[in-house]
């Protein structure tokens, strides 16, 4: 009997069938469309902070999450031999008005007190450079906390570091009645819609995301965001744009909004303008209610557990979220954050 069952095979349920995998328990893990294939396949990756301001505890959790990513992912690629992509590179904002200008001065200082010296949020000319986004005062944000790396590959290299410690990714399984021991649920946008069923109101929903990637290469520049657009330079020399935030949809596959959005980033990345689209990319990212993933126990369901939730944070919460459920599932040990409970999505 494996010490935890896990099913889900995208970046949640992967990285902490990792983490428990790290502590040395038997880890089992069955997902019946194989690893990363939904949301967890795509192709952006943008790992950024959220601005260090109005400090929280979700502000707290993604600070620590990225501190800790460099490490997390030397690891997964040293044990399975395949690379997640990985950069820790910054990333470049304009800055749009006096006000914002204002507001980007006050963050170099909150940055410093927040962060606690581990990154920087700084200022700094625009250069004229072709890999940076126009800036209507002169003046860019620069962070060195932003990361990037590309989702696919990351989820490949947990499944090769798994992999090497004689964990495999299951599409059949016993039913959930015969399940032996402890199980984490982290089956995305299906497990919010199974959660709904059941719930006083919706926990969740998913939001339908189009991205895109072109064959440019500026693999370790720091990765752009203009328009409200991320613009990111992959190490494999490929450049991925995203994304659209779609609540109502009636298909799944890449339409016009993604012509929009490539559109929009040559205009803001003039670099871009001639670069070929090599794939366009559509998927539904599972979003709970209290925008904050959602974790811990299963309220009336002893032995189960929640990691749903991930957004558009997902990649960059992955080792704080996987640490966190390691340590709850295998050794009791409750350190979910207030707000991320799956009470605060119920």
């Amino acid at each position: 009997m494996p010490d935890i069952t896990i099913r889900g095979a995208g970046i949640f349920g992967l990285a902490t069938a990792w983490a428990c995998a790290q502590k040395g328990a038997t880890v089992r893990i069955i997902d019946p469309n194989g690893p990363a294939s939904g949301a967890s396949g795509g192709i952006v990756g943008a790992l950024a902070p959220h601005v260090p301001e109005n400090w929280n505890p979700k502000k707290q959790f993604q600070l620590e999450s990225l501190l800790m990513a460099e490490s997390f992912w030397r690891g997964v690629s040293d044990a399975g031999g395949r690379h997640s992509g990985y950069v820790r590179s910054g990333r470049l904002q304009p800055v749009a008005d006096d006000h914002a200008l204002a507001l980007a001065q006050a963050r170099v200082e909150t940055a410093r007190d927040l962060w606690h010296g581990q990154a920087e949020w700084t200022l700094r000319p625009a250069s004229g450079s072709p890999w940076a986004p126009d800036s209507p005062t002169g003046q860019l944000i620069y962070d060195d906390l932003s990361a990037l790396l590309h989702p696919a590959q990351a989820c490949a290299a947990l499944v090769g570091a798994l992999d090497a410690k004689g964990i495999t990714v299951e599409t059949d399984g016993p039913s959930e009645a015969t399940s032996d021991g402890p199980t984490l649920w982290a089956t995305g946008i299906v497990g919010l819609q199974e959660l709904n069923q059941t719930a006083a109101r919706p926990m969740g929903a998913g939001v339908k995301g189009q991205a895109a990637l072109l064959q440019y290469d500026m693999a370790g520049a720091p990765q752009l965001y203009a328009d409200g657009l991320h613009v990111i330079p992959h190490a494999d020399g490929t450049t991925a744009i995203g994304s659209t935030s779609e609540n109502q949809y009636d298909h799944l596959q890449p339409d016009d909004q993604l012509d929009d959005i490539i559109a929009r980033a040559r205009a803001a990345v003039p670099a871009l303008t001639h670069a070929p689209v090599i794939q366009r990319w559509a998927g539904v990212r599972p979003r709970a209610r209290s925008r904050a993933p959602m974790l811990g126990a299963w309220p009336d369901r002893p032995g189960h557990f929640i990691a749903n939730g991930g957004f558009k944070i997902g990649f960059g919460m992955a080792p704080k979220v996987a640490e966190t459920m390691a340590a709850l599932i295998l050794e009791g040990e409750n350190t979910v954050p207030p707000g991320f409970e799956v009470a605060a999505s119920a």
